[in-house]
């Protein structure tokens, strides 16, 4: 179907550089008016928006950074309500990259069309069956190559990174699997409700000592969501020919230069692997997240945790929350 009349959206700019962490001054909400879609193009009206860490690198500017003045972009998940696109019926919900707004005009070629789940909540395509569990899946199984019996250690482990990593270890044999996060009440959320071995909070020591208490016979393998005390802890406790799978640093973000790990050249006389990845090079791995984890959601063994800001307006809020830790699980905002 289509319609002659225009629709009123909204979208999220950033207008202003951070120097560091970014304030909410840095942002603002703009309304716009979206014509009805031309042949070949769907109208999407978003449901969930995803905010993630690794947006605050892309938002200093540089090659690849985002523009002012324009929306922004991020994941999101949402269905068609108007469409000239046969290949994209109304009702048909998607995820594409069009999010920091409510509504989309988008052609085929910019969505993946969502599969049918039953018992499987849309929100989830954004947390542990979207960009956050692929990351977790792609650096356990095709960066670290963990191996049944082995240990893994996962920084941020609270995250939504995180905590689908904890859980994917558990799925793939892992003997013991370790977890820091930034509370009392998010480590036992780790070892209470996800199955973890072990978790500490970071704030409570050196993260080396903690981590050599929390495995006190070595790693096999860890997942790095942070980088600097971890990474530097995580290479002090690994095993010999162990692997690291470096997936990002947000304890770095907004440090410039990043400072390298004292012991990084310990990787050498142990004979062990460091990784980066980016999710975006391994998307052909994400029928193999659906095949593996869904009948897992449905029963409950496994869980996407998600903390949920209802309303556009909270967009900004949702942001700067994950960037200093108000989320346990996905940070996620519903629309």
């Amino acid at each position: 179907m289509s319609r002659t009349a225009t629709r009123t959206a909204r979208a999220v700019h950033q207008v202003a550089r951070p120097a560091g962490l970014p304030t909410a001054e840095q942002f603002a909400f703009v309304a716009d008016e979206l014509p009805p879609p031309a042949e070949g193009e769907a109208l999407v009206e978003n449901a969930y928006l995803s905010v993630d860490p690794y947006m605050l690198g892309s938002m200093a500017g540089g090659e690849g950074g985002y523009e002012l003045n324009a929306p922004l972009e991020g994941r999101a998940v949402g269905r068609v309500v108007e469409s000239r696109s046969a290949a994209l019926p109304v009702g048909t919900a998607v995820i594409h990259r069009q999010g920091w707004r409510t509504h989309a005009v988008l052609r085929r070629e910019e969505v993946r069309v969502l599969p049918d789940l039953p018992g499987v909540p849309l929100s989830a395509f954004l947390g542990v069956l979207g960009g956050t569990g692929l990351s977790a899946y792609v650096g356990l199984t095709r960066i670290a190559r963990l191996a049944p019996g082995e240990d893994v250690f996962v920084s941020a482990a609270a995250g939504g990174v995180g905590t689908a990593a904890g859980q994917l270890a558990r799925l793939l044999g892992a003997r013991r699997v370790i977890g820091s996060a930034g509370s009392p009440a998010k480590t036992a959320f780790l070892t209470e409700r996800l199955g973890f071995d072990a978790a500490f909070d970071y704030h409570d020591g050196p993260v080396a000592d903690l981590l050599a208490a929390a495995a006190p016979d070595g790693i096999d393998v860890y997942l790095d969501n942070v980088g600097g005390d971890h990474l530097a802890a995580a290479i002090g406790s690994m095993r010999d020919f162990g692997r690291i799978a470096w997936c990002g640093a947000i304890a770095q973000y907004a440090t410039t230069p990043p400072a390298a790990p004292h012991n990084l050249f310990e990787l050498v006389g142990r004979s062990i692997r460091l990784e980066g990845f980016l999710v975006r090079n391994h998307l052909d791995a994400q029928e193999e997240l659906y095949e593996l984890l869904a009948p897992h959601l449905r029963s409950g063994r496994v869980i996407s945790p998600e903390t949920v800001l209802d309303g556009f307006d909270r967009t900004v809020d949702a942001f700067l929350g994950v960037l200093g830790g108000a989320n346990t699980g996905k940070m996620l905002v519903r629309l």
